[in-house]
């Protein structure tokens, strides 16, 4: 079952108003798949149950062209770490002269400022192909831990909202939270909980500090085969792209398969485009062809593929080498080019993601 349907299962229990519809036991002991990505990751992640609230659509557009004729460094600053902007003097002083007021705090009150720096959130920590995508008339959250995206899953606080008018499409109804927990605060119900993951040692800190939990390593069957070879650095992106472009023709032309990770969508679709240009034939795996995963990857490790993914390719992902049909001999025939040569093309946020 998925992780997120035991939050909800628990969130509904507490809202069902007879005992008949109560779905979960008692929280004795819980072994969490991926626990890395559960407990630190989506740790804080908020699981919200909402219920519809009133509509205000005109005031989403009003705020969104406002947010449009405002400046980065002059008229709000942005915080990218906290995901927050902060209105200048300046910043205020031009919304008011758009909407025709003398002082927004006094004459609209906290509404009218709520809308505005929702609006600027939305345009300036909020990116297209990289947090979210639009599909079939809706934005749709991409998870930026998995790099898939989250059907069904909304900003709150209007966000979503703000989102939906700054890329011209229906904005839908406000929601209004009516019952909210995160998986730290839910798996902490469990009397016992333990987890199984690949890339949990560099958290083990983080594990024993917050959970009390020790991280056990267990040696693999086999010695691992891979090379891990250091960083190269650049001084301008262009040069790296045209780097990398470049290894990926070269291990091109050997045969050996390639996987080339990127951290969005948006650097994923980039990097494609260079491959294109050079003629060189690749798969593209992102959250827009998330339906597709499984065949990409399973032929991820056929002699001369080039494949590029994001993160969404990293857990519980198991690459054939000579592809998911390959004989013993194609199997060697690769093994002997270097096998699966696995090309990161920036560091993520957390060092476990970059070991997946």
């Amino acid at each position: 079952m998925p992780i997120h349907q035991y939050g909800f299962d628990y969130l509904r229990d507490n809202l069902t108003n007879s005992i008949s519809g109560v779905v979960q036991r008692e929280h004795h002991y819980a072994i969490i798949d991926e626990v890395d990505s559960i407990l630190i990751d989506e740790a804080r992640t908020p699981l919200i149950i909402s219920s519809e609230a009133e509509e205000s659509e005109d005031l989403y557009r009003k705020f969104s062209g406002v947010a449009g004729q405002l400046v980065r460094d002059e008229d709000y600053t942005v915080d990218e770490k906290l995901k927050a902007i902060s209105l200048t003097d300046r910043g205020i002083t031009k919304a008011e002269t758009f909407l025709g007021l003398s002082n927004i705090y006094t004459e609209k009150g906290i509404k009218y400022v709520h809308h505005l720096e929702t609006a600027v959130r939305a345009k300036a920590l909020f990116y297209i192909d990289k947090d979210y995508v639009v599909k079939n008339g809706e934005i749709i959250i991409v998870d930026s831990f998995t790099g898939r995206l989250q059907p069904g899953r909304r900003w709150s606080e209007g966000l979503h909202q703000a989102i939906e008018a700054k890329e011209n499409v229906k904005i839908q109804k406000e929601t209004r939270a009516v019952a909210s927990i995160t998986f730290q605060n839910y798996f902490r119900l469990y009397k016992k909980y333990a987890g199984m993951t690949g890339t949990a040692k560099t958290s083990s800190e983080e594990f024993f500090k917050v959970y009390g939990l020790s991280v056990v390593s267990v040696p693999t069957n086999k010695p691992p085969q891979r090379k891990d070879l250091n960083d190269f650095i650049f001084q301008t992106e262009k040069g790296k792209w045209m780097a990398i472009v470049k290894k990926v023709r070269e291990l091109n032309q050997l045969g050996q398969p390639v996987l080339i990770g990127t951290v969005s969508i948006e650097r994923n679709e980039l990097l494609s485009a260079y491959l294109n240009r050079e003629g060189i034939k690749h798969e593209v795996l992102n959250a827009k062809n998330h339906e597709q995963e499984g065949e990409i990857i399973a032929q991820a490790g056929v002699k001369g593929g080039v494949t590029i993914a994001t993160n969404m390719a990293g857990r519980g992902v198991d690459i054939k080498l000579g592809g998911k049909e390959a004989t013993p001999e194609q199997m060697q025939e690769v093994r002997n080019l270097g096998g699966l040569f696995v090309l990161g093309t920036e560091r993520h946020e957390a060092r476990r993601i970059d070991n997946q």
